[in-house]
Order: C-alpha cells, then structure tokens, then sequence
C-alpha cells in the first residue's frame, strides 16, 4: 500500500509540475511574421520584441521576423490562416490594419476571428510631422494649403485602411479637401520621401520618427492622440488644433494560425506575461511613448469584437463603405 500511494503521489506531483503540464515548448525558430517591409511600425516592432527575446534570454528558440507584404495585411493574414493552420511555431504581431481591412474589402476574406488571439501588447500614439524647412506650421497651415491646392498635396504613407489612412479620410471628410495618399510598403522609404521633398506630410509613430525628429529633420505639427505626450508638451492634438474628428488608436499584440492547441496558446501567454515585466521592454515602451496593453488570450477575442465595432464606426465618420 505504502509502495502504491508513493507511485500515486509521484504520478500526482508530475500532473501538478509546470514542466509536465507544459505540453508545448518551440523545438525550431520561430516565424515571427509582420505585415510591413523593412522599416515600417510591424517590422520594427516585431524586430524589437525578437531582440528583447534574446537578451532576456526568455525564449529557447530565436525568434526569426518574416515580412509578408501586399494586399494591406492580406497576405500575411492569408498566409498564416491557409498555410500555417496549426502550426504552433509561426506567429504574427497584428496592427489596426488587420481590423480594418478586412472591413472595408470583401476580397480579403480573413479577419483576426479566423486567427488565434494570443496577447495584446499596446496601444500607440501618433503624431503628424513634415519636413524641418516646410511652409506648415500647424496642422491649419496644412489644410488651408490643402484647400487652396485640391488634390496637389502628398501624404507619405503606408497601406490603404491602416491608420494614416483612416486619419487622412476623416480629415478630408472634417474639412472639404483632399490630398494624394502615397502608398510605400516600408517605413524607411516613406520618411526618404518626406525627408526628399517628394511629399508633404506623413503620419508616423514615435517609434519610427524618434531619431529624425531629435535630429531636427522633421517638425511634429499635431498628435494623434487623446491628450498631449509628455515629449510633445507644445504640440497640440488634432483636436486642439481646430479639428473634432475621432481619435485613431493604434493598437498591436500577436496572434497565431487557426488550429493551434491550448497548450500552445497557454505557452505564448505565459511567456510574454514575463517578457512584458523585463527590464528590456519597460525600456522599450519608455523610449517609444508607447502605452502598455497587455491581454491574454480570451481578453484579447473580446477585445477584438469591441475594436472592431469601433473601427466600423470610425470608417463610416470618414465616408468610407464598410462590407462587414
């Protein structure tokens, strides 16, 4: 009897062991997709996220950053969901962009419903910026030229329905104008073309902006966000700037193909509710303004259902014809 509770109890300590009870761990790299060429929000936040990974020492794998453009976030939404069903070792970071598009075109017939929610990370402000030798002051100066000059003006942007995109719509819509939406698929070669003269006005985050605006090569004339950042204490919001339109957030976390296991989803869970407490992410979000969001799994489906009636309403503000 003694020799049988003895094997029961061991039976019961290994059911009860983190380590037993753990029933997936990455044996290879990790694919860790993003929707944006070299140099655009995904892509770097995705490479940041890679990087902390490893000097945190969290992850027993690297994490290796795939980029899947086209398609504004179709491709890599298409892909994850058709050819990595399943597959516990591929996953993406998500954007607004993911929402939104699929909202707006019918063709691109995965939403984040059909993925598996994983974790939210954050949410990210914004700011409108323009060269450091441009005429525009303030955000007024730009639209007045914009009124001034229908359709002459250029935004540097990135993909149609992500949110510079919904901005510039609600604004054109706020004020009777209307300027041209440059659509470049890296971040890198969207500020070369504001930094060039070739375009106008570009919507950025911080985290992409940073080290031009310290620089002085580019001037921030508005804030994309509900109230002012500490770093921005002279720039107003669009709001404050005369503008009532509804504030875009940007929001982003990771996600996984359909079909993965719940154990799979658990082990993703539990390893960025460690890596959001490291020293090396707090840093991260201090450096690039970003406010912490993060969610687990079923935190994060309901989360998506709310952003997306958000957004639905946001895009009909902005005259724009929303197909789910």
């Amino acid at each position: 009897m003694k020799i049988r509770s003895f094997v029961v109890a061991l039976a019961l300590a290994a059911i009860a062991s983190p380590i037993a009870a753990q029933g997936f761990k990455p044996t290879k790299p990790i694919e860790f997709m993003t929707h944006t060429g070299p140099g655009g929000g995904g892509d770097v936040f995705a490479r940041a996220i890679s990087a902390a990974m490893d000097k945190e020492k969290l992850a027993p794998v690297r994490m290796q950053v795939v980029n899947k453009t086209g398609g504004g976030g179709a491709t890599a939404m298409a892909f994850l969901a058709n050819e990595r069903k399943g597959d516990a070792h591929t996953i993406a970071v998500y954007t607004g962009l993911w929402i939104t598009n699929p909202l707006m075109r019918a063709e691109a017939n995965v939403t984040l419903k059909d993925l598996t929610p994983l974790v939210g990370l954050v949410r990210e402000p914004a700011m409108l910026v323009v060269k450091n030798d441009s005429p525009y002051k303030t955000l007024k100066d730009f639209i007045d030229a914009a009124k001034q000059n229908p359709g002459q003006l250029k935004q540097s942007a990135g993909s149609i329905g992500a949110r510079d995109w919904v901005v510039r719509q609600l604004l054109m819509t706020n004020t009777g104008t209307n300027w041209a939406y440059i659509s470049f698929p890296g971040g890198g070669e969207r500020i070369a073309a504001l930094l060039g003269g070739h375009v106008n006005i570009m919507l950025i985050e911080p985290q992409e902006a940073g080290e031009h605006i310290r620089a002085g090569n580019l001037r921030v004339i508005a804030q994309v966000s509900d109230t002012r950042l500490a770093a921005y204490p002279n720039v107003p919001t669009i709001k404050e700037s005369g503008f009532n339109i509804t504030n875009v957030p940007q929001v982003r976390g990771v996600v996984g193909p359909p079909g993965i296991s719940a154990d799979a989803v658990a082990y993703w869970e539990d390893l960025f509710a460690r890596f959001v407490k490291t020293p090396s992410w707090q840093k991260y979000l201090d450096d690039n303004l970003f406010e912490e969001g993060f969610m687990r799994s079923a935190e994060l489906a309901r989360f998506f259902d709310q952003h997306a009636d958000t957004t639905r309403a946001i895009l009909k503000e902005g005259g724009v014809k929303v197909v789910r």
